[in-house]
């Protein structure tokens, strides 16, 4: 199986450790192409056996997967010049937020095997939630193989197309509301006195084990909230504080101003 990259940002590279890692394949099953000799120095350095190239046909002959990773604004340029010579077989698979399936087909002027995707950036350090729509033309095999390579970097849910701008509220722009949550642990811990470095690492772990708790126990996250929350005790204060702030609303007000948003950008 070999897998092609078009682009060779962060994600591609993250993808690719994720594969290698998961032993899914070889670094000499890698096809990577990027305008940037110094982008490609560096993927050499880290993956010595990926194959490189500053041409985006070279190696698509070669490929059952292409990623296109490249920025939203690059890719009708780099559509443009790959339509006429990507093989039929090849499922292309997108990353990029704004690019639909109807937007990307009408690029490339046919039908072509093509998964609409979308990591998140704990794809970075193999945590990522990436939403997957699979095209009408992969076979359920296919869609199977897709998945697969997807998991390397995380978790992986199908969601219909229509949900995509919703998903990109609570999992592609998710991460900085949670990392806005750390620092404001954080910096209430410090404030009661605990430094700095340790608060950090401290919130950091909360919450990465509460994460842990809502996926492995498979109970409600209102069921564990109740378990810590002892009747006239410490944690069911600081709770009534948050409800009495608008906690809970506020974040569902940013899932919803952020769906819109993502909304009228697709749009544009």
């Amino acid at each position: 199986m070999n897998i092609g990259f078009i682009g060779s940002g962060n994600m591609a590279s993250a993808i690719m450790g994720g594969l290698i890692n998961a032993t899914l394949v070889k670094e000499d099953c890698l096809y990577v192409t990027d305008a940037s000799e110094d982008a490609l120095v560096n993927i050499i350095n880290q993956f010595p056996g990926v194959h490189t190239s500053q041409d985006n046909l070279e190696f698509l002959s070669d490929l059952d997967f292409l990623f296109l990773a490249v920025k939203p604004h690059i890719y009708a340029p780099v559509i443009a010049q790959i339509k006429k010579q990507l093989p039929d077989n090849v499922i292309v698979i997108t990353i990029a937020a704004g690019q639909t399936r109807e937007r990307v087909l009408s690029q490339f002027g046919r039908k072509i095997k093509l998964v609409r995707t979308m990591p998140n950036t704990p794809a970075l350090v193999g945590e990522g939630m990436t939403a997957v729509c699979a095209g009408e033309k992969l076979s359920e095999e296919e869609i199977i193989q897709t998945l697969t390579l997807l998991k390397a970097v995380g978790k992986v849910e199908i969601l219909p197309e229509s949900l995509f701008d919703s998903y990109t509220a609570l999992c592609g722009s998710g991460p900085a509301y949670v990392y806005m949550f750390i620092e404001a642990l954080a910096d209430g811990a410090v404030r009661e006195g605990i430094p700095r470095d340790k608060a950090y690492r401290m919130a950091a772990q909360t919450v990465l084990g509460s994460a842990r708790m809502v996926l492995e126990t498979g109970e409600h996250p209102g069921v564990l909230k109740d378990q810590v929350c002892s009747p006239g005790g410490t944690t069911i204060e600081a709770v009534g504080s948050l409800e009495e702030n608008g906690f809970r609303s506020s974040v569902m007000q940013a899932i919803r101003v952020c769906t819109e948003k993502s909304v009228k950008m697709s749009k544009e």
